[in-house]
């Protein structure tokens, strides 16, 4: 079987959030028998590896520490002997979220009830997920017999 590559059933992501100073992974999947050589550019200049900015033998671009001048169109070309194609997403960098209030330490006696509270910053665009862990162990509320609970002051 020879394919030449195609992006129809899995295009890059049309917009990509990622937040500043963060990293952001951006696969590049198209279709293709052989497999395709890939290549991706930011606008028209070709992107190689570099301290911030890796791609991946499988075609995945990654972006570390983002900054705004990281924002624009990322097209990934892919091609092998029988075509190409290519596939286009915009990256939109955000504000990266921030602890506003971080959880305090505190002595309590053993079968005593404590309450710790978190607040954070966020852009408003992005979703906010909370997950707390125990001695780098991360806490299933679910699973904790009620021993933790999850209290949300919206």
């Amino acid at each position: 079987v020879a394919l030449a590559p195609d992006f129809r059933l899995n295009p890059v992501k049309r917009l990509i959030p990622a937040a500043r100073s963060g990293k952001v992974i951006i696969p590049c999947q198209p279709r293709a028998a052989p497999k395709a050589t890939v290549l991706w550019t930011k606008g028209t200049e070709l992107l190689v590896n570099s301290s911030r900015v890796t791609i991946t033998a499988d075609g995945t671009l990654i972006l570390q520490n983002i900054s705004k001048s990281d924002e624009g169109k990322y097209t990934c070309f892919a091609e092998n002997f029988m075509g190409k194609a290519n596939s286009t997403g915009i990256l939109s960098v955000r504000d990266a979220t921030k602890i506003t209030l971080a959880p305090s330490s505190a002595d309590i006696n053993v079968g005593e009830n404590l309450t710790l509270q978190c607040h954070a910053s966020h852009d408003p665009t992005m979703d906010l997920t909370f997950t707390w862990s125990l001695d780098d162990f991360l806490i299933d509320f679910d699973k904790s017999e009620g021993h933790y609970r999850r209290a949300s002051a919206v």
